[in-house]
């Protein structure tokens, strides 16, 4: 499984932006698709997961705000991003889970930088 995410950029608080992220290869192992990201000094946390069945969920802090979405014909996974705070600013990467005999395989998209200014 490969993923390519895309989207990033330099916004004003307040704002929008709109990541994406394509699935290419085995896709039909993906049993679910999310966005975690990592602000420099910080560790890289998980903020929106969609399960292939199921509902989104998603971090606290962002609930609310942003919304994650799929699309089966594209095979791609979008985050949307409103009203955008400073404390967003981080690098964005996609993700991919895979479950199987108990345990997890990961597959990691490249990350995209999202940048808030105030």
């Amino acid at each position: 499984v490969q993923l390519q995410a895309s989207g990033g950029g330099l916004v004003q608080a307040g704002g929008s932006l709109r990541l994406s992220c394509a699935a290419s290869g085995r896709i039909s192992v993906i049993n679910g698709m999310g966005w975690y990201r990592q602000a420099p000094g910080k560790q890289r946390d998980l903020i929106a997961y969609l399960p292939r069945a199921g509902t989104p969920n998603y971090t606290e802090s962002v609930k609310g705000r942003f919304t994650i979405s799929g699309d089966n014909a594209k095979n791609t996974v979008y985050l949307q991003m409103n009203s955008l705070k400073p404390e967003d600013t981080a690098v964005y990467y996609c993700y991919a889970a895979r479950f199987i005999y108990g345990k997890v395989d990961e597959y990691w998209g490249q990350g995209t930088q999202v940048t808030v200014s105030s």
